[in-house]
């Protein structure tokens, strides 16, 4: 393989995890919160939680990677992504154990209308509330992953490698189906304190909502290909191409 194309390959699968892992950590994160659409928008209704905003950036990085580097490379950014939420989580529930500062306390005993606040025991439900949902979120996350990088490849194969927005909507519409009500269900439901007819009416707009962002970034989807297949060149897009198909039927 010649070097120049190595690098490329390389620093495209950098960027690409990096994109990936970003955002699928700051959905977590932001997860915590959730927010009414229709005092957002004014007529439509439902809920939605904060960190499925960002989330169908997760799953179109997910088909650009499995286009060019196959399952293998989608499941070996998956598994290190679950790793580092794992790491960043437990750091943030170690800092919710630290003592708090009196000096802290005192200059944030009051909120902006001076009615007593205290910013450690805010500070807590909020982090502590995300411990329930990285649990559900791990489970979906890695079972959505599996089930979105194998229909994918199995999509590709049935087409010969045509349609991408076939197997790229496809494979995102049936994962997401099973993350959206196993990530609440787990997170609110089995250590949360929510109702299953919250978490059905929760993860069924959720649903909706990444079902609707999966078909209007289609022309993204192809964005990125026209890009990066510059990026790399005709030549070296279809070795690279051939060789994740040809590693994904082993």
């Amino acid at each position: 393989m010649p070097a120049p194309f190595a690098h490329r390959k390389q620093q495209l699968y950098l960027v690409l995890s990096s994109i990936f892992l970003v955002n699928a950590l700051l959905a977590e994160i932001i997860g915590v919160k959730i927010f009414s659409v229709a005092k957002l928008t004014g007529f439509l209704p439902g809920n939605l939680t904060a960190g499925v905003l960002i989330w169908p950036v997760v799953f179109v990085t997910t088909d650009i990677i499995n286009e060019y580097f196959g399952k293998a490379g989608v499941l070996r950014v998956s598994y290190l992504t679950m790793g580092l939420i794992l790491f960043a989580f437990g750091v943030i529930y170690l800092t919710t154990r630290l003592p708090p500062a009196d000096f802290w306390l005192d200059v944030n005993k009051a909120d902006n209308l001076g009615r007593p606040f205290s910013i450690d025991f805010a500070y807590q439900s909020i982090f502590r509330q995300g411990l329930g949902i990285i649990t559900g979120s791990i489970v979906a996350f890695i079972i959505g992953q599996l089930l979105d990088a194998s229909i994918f490849d199995a999509l590709r194969r049935a087409t010969g490698g045509r349609l991408i927005w076939l197997r790229a909507t496809g494979s995102t519409l049936v994962s997401q189906l099973v993350d959206s009500f196993v990530v609440l269900y787990v997170a609110f439901y089995v250590f949360g304190n929510w109702s299953l007819a919250q978490v059905v009416s929760v993860a069924n707009f959720n649903y909706w909502y990444k079902f609707a962002a999966a078909i209007l970034l289609t022309p993204v989807l192809y964005l990125a290909h026209f890009l990066i297949d510059r990026y790399l060149g005709p030549a070296d897009t279809l070795e690279l191409q051939q060789e994740a198909a040809a590693n994904d039927s082993v």
